[in-house]
């Protein structure tokens, strides 16, 4: 039995339901769609963060990660400021980072993970008999989206279906990579305009069937390994999502509610799952929990806290604690380093005994197969433009000046322009000091 983590927030949508409880296998003909389309020449263009390889790159790659303005997001008064800060903070950050990289072996797997994942999605449609060629680009690391775009383009590739690799949507994760392919293909419309490049977006899919499905059987093989006594003292479950700032989802940003919903549908298929295990005595109702981890600064991001949480918890008595990467789907710098070392050694400080973590998806086959159905599940469903998608949940979440920010009260904007400042301030402090006040990774990958 499981005692499901609850929000009033939870209140999925129709379409989103409907996927989940239809059919796992793709409808499409294939041999129909390779025939209605000889001159097709499709490419699966997966989007990610990506991550230093080395330790000489960590600099690089912080520079690119705040010159960001989806991951902060500055006041259109000091909007000038945006580069230089990025290159303080990537300066006053990277000893740290570069500490925490050389801890898992010198550098992000992330290119890695992306670049199989890649391969076996492709060798999956090719059995399936869809010819396509999956690609992979990344947002702040190389392979660069523009060189990306730029081998396809070589390759002859006439139609895209474009996924970001979050299951959950985000402005400063999914919407910032949709938001720069838009500024290139309208740049560019002579090469990717729609008439030249045939394109349809998949901006989430946490709902899906077979998602739900690899991340629940995932989470049960390690809630196998709890023995029958430390399954009578309970057994708790903390799913831990990458945080966004507050301000965000003030605005309008999916990410909290997405999260949300996707924890209540894996946690439903765990239910099932654990229907299989042999009955323990006494057992107590398996616990969930959400928290959110790597914020960045002085601004508040969505709470609880993961390092707040794992005190709670060990506080009040839990033995064992299985934590759930739930917004990543590959092992990287806040799996590996923030979960395993970091989260870890607290969770003992305050109690906790036995300590598992859920891996990340990787190339599991389950994912693998599901995300196969998914790109064929897209070719068959009437497309989504890059334009549409930003439309819908870009610019409606951050508008492009924060004055304009969607009926915000005059005390909300005056609030939002003092966090950021904070963030400024916070930088140029820890220059002058030499303390590091950000503290947390955040972001790397």
């Amino acid at each position: 039995m499981i005692r499901p983590y609850k929000s009033d927030r939870f209140n999925p949508c129709k379409s989103c339901l409907k996927s989940v409880i239809s059919t796992h296998e793709p409808s499409l003909n294939v041999d129909n769609y390779n025939a209605a389309a000889p001159s097709m020449k499709l490419g699966v263009l997966f989007l990610n963060l990506g991550g230093p390889e080395t330790q000489d790159d960590v600099e690089g790659f912080l520079y690119n990660l705040f010159a960001d303005p989806d991951i902060i997001r500055l006041p259109s008064i000091i909007s000038i400021l945006q580069k230089p800060l990025a290159v303080l903070i990537a300066k006053r950050r990277a000893p740290k980072s570069s500490a925490a990289y050389k801890s898992i072996g010198g550098g992000s797997p992330i290119v890695k993970y992306t670049e199989a994942q890649a391969r076996l999605i492709e060798e999956s449609l090719m059995k399936c008999g869809l010819k396509s060629k999956c690609y992979f680009a990344m947002r702040y690391w190389n392979p660069y989206t523009e060189e990306v775009l730029e081998r396809m383009r070589a390759d002859e590739i006439n139609s895209i279906v474009i996924v970001p690799l979050y299951p959950q949507f985000s402005i400063s994760t999914s919407g910032s990579s949709l938001r720069l392919l838009q500024e290139i293909f309208i740049k560019q419309p002579d090469i990717w305009g729609p008439d030249k490049m045939k394109h349809t977006v998949v901006s989430a899919w946490y709902y899906r069937t077979g998602y739900v499905s690899a991340m629940a059987k995932l989470i049960r093989e390690e809630l196998k390994q709890y023995s029958p006594e430390e399954r009578r003292e309970g057994l708790h479950v903390l799913f831990s999502a990458h945080g966004v700032p507050q301000s965000y989802i003030n605005a309008g940003d999916p990410y909290q509610r997405q999260i949300e919903e996707c924890i209540r549908l894996i946690a439903r298929e765990i239910q099932k799952d654990m229907s299989g295990m042999a009955a323990v005595p006494g057992e107590p109702p398996l616990q969930i929990h959400l928290s959110f981890q790597s914020r960045v600064g002085p601004v508040q991001w969505l709470r609880p806290y993961t390092e707040d949480k794992i005190k709670e918890l060990g506080e009040s008595g839990v033995k064992n604690l299985c934590v759930v990467p739930v917004s990543f789907v590959s092992e990287h710098i806040e799996t590996l380093e923030e979960i395993d070392m970091e989260y870890r050694e607290l969770a003992e400080e305050h109690g906790v005994v036995n300590w598992r973590r859920v891996p990340a998806l990787n190339t599991d086959d389950t994912f693998i197969s599901d995300m196969r159905d998914l790109v064929l599940e897209a070719i068959s469903s009437p497309a989504v433009s890059l334009t549409e998608a930003t439309t819908q949940t870009i610019n409606d979440i951050i508008p492009t000046s924060l004055d304009e920010s969607l009926g915000m009260r005059k005390a909300e904007r005056v609030n939002g322009r003092m966090a950021m400042l904070g963030i400024t301030a916070t930088a140029f402090a820890e220059l002058v000091s030499g303390h590091p006040v950000l503290q947390s990774v955040g972001f790397g990958h």
